[in-house]
């Protein structure tokens, strides 16, 4: 270049050939090029000039814009059409062993096999889901972080934190309702208490000696015990586990008093003979424990808590990624080895809910259950 130094490009300027160049010092004249200088007096200080460089053509580089905007659009098509092309991580909100886990891992073995990646789970137990769900409502839209949620995500934890780090109206896209869950009220099967009557004038008879368990603060287990007491008017005490698991064990081996937990969970240790069950929380009696009547038969009419457990992904995902979504979900619910499956695990089949009214469904449990969570006095720092 006969020993000239190239300029530096300046901050702001636009690349050569892509239309006039302006700089504020620029002079008028460039005596080396015969022409204005898009630089401070480019050939003046020894530099190489850019207007003698070869300019492309605006005409050319319009083209080239046009085209490459237009790829763009078909590039994200074809990427979304061989979707999934890596492992789909499952978030699970709660401690593995609970209904929430089992229920993840049972969807996600069904997305494996009908998607032909990985769908590994990962459990986020802390703040009663939060951190979960937060980690979700945060993930890229491109349909590879999932999980599942329900209640307790949609209305308990908006009612019982102070803030939590998502909104469950607008971070999320729910996939479809997998399956409900009715908790039980059980004692240790050693339990002076042999009736709902025994527990619940025990309890009169000691206010603030009774203990419970629960899986966490905010989790239908603790829920449905606030419920209790605060419709027959109790002083109990809560005494919140890391997990459903640990909780149980409490009341199996009679760290606390009583506990509900999840039908679906308690009733290997029911049919072993571990635990002596009062109740149920259904609003009819339990298909899986017919002989135990319900809150509602034992004097307490506006006592349910059934609960529901959908799946969800990170609002934004495109369509078609969605659509695939919906049908591998909707596929495994009506496979008869998967019901099968389900009813075994103690959860109960509900009735498919269309993809496009999930959030109208997600937004009435949202304010059914705000008031009756205020109502308990239940609340998490």
């Amino acid at each position: 270049m006969g020993g000239r130094r190239a300029g530096p490009r300046h901050a702001g300027l636009p690349a050569a050939g892509f239309g006039p160049l302006r700089h504020a010092n620029q002079p008028a004249h460039c005596a080396a090029a015969g022409r204005q200088c898009p630089l401070s007096a480019c050939h003046l200080r020894g530099w190489e000039c850019l207007v003698d460089q070869p300019r492309i053509p605006v005409a050319l580089t319009r083209r080239a814009a046009l085209a490459a905007a237009l790829a763009l659009p078909a590039a994200g098509a074809r990427a979304q059409a061989s979707w999934p092309t890596r492992p789909i991580t499952m978030i699970a909100p709660l401690a593995a062993g609970s209904s929430v886990d089992i229920l993840a891992r049972l969807m996600a073995e069904q997305w494996s096999q009908r998607l032909g990646q990985p769908v590994p789970v990962e459990n986020r137990p802390a703040a009663n889901g939060n951190l979960a769900l937060g980690q979700v409502a945060r993930a890229a839209s491109d349909g590879y972080t999932i999980t599942v949620t329900g209640q307790t995500s949609v209305a308990f934890n908006p009612v019982l934190y102070p803030s939590i780090p998502y909104d469950p109206l607008q971070d999320f896209a729910y996939i479809g309702r997998i399956a409900g869950i009715s908790n039980a009220l059980v004692v240790r099967s050693a339990s002076p208490f042999r009736s709902l009557a025994d527990l619940l004038a025990a309890a009169r008879a000691q206010p603030g000696k009774l203990t419970y368990s629960s899986g966490g603060v905010g989790t239908t287990h603790h829920i449905s015990s606030a419920m209790l007491a605060q419709q027959a008017r109790l002083d109990v005490l809560h005494v919140p586990y890391r997990g459903a698991p640990q909780g149980i064990l409490a009341a199996q081996t009679g760290e606390v008093d009583f506990a509900y937990f999840n039908i679906s969970t308690l009733l290997p240790g029911i049919r072993g003979g571990a635990f002596r069950p009062l109740a149920v929380t259904s609003a009819r009696r339990s298909p899986f424990l017919p002989d135990v009547p319900t809150m509602k038969e034992l004097g307490f009419p506006d006592y349910e808590m059934t609960t529901w457990v959908a799946i969800a992904t990170t609002a934004g995902v495109p369509a078609p990624i969605m659509a695939r979504m919906v049908e591998v979900t909707q596929a495994a619910l009506t496979d008869e080895t998967v019901r099968r499956r389900l009813v075994e695990l103690g959860f109960e089949v509900l009735p498919p809910i269309p993809q496009p009214e999930m959030m109208a469904f997600v937004r009435a449990e949202k304010a059914r259950w705000e008031p009756i969570i205020r109502a308990t006095g239940a609340r998490r720092d």
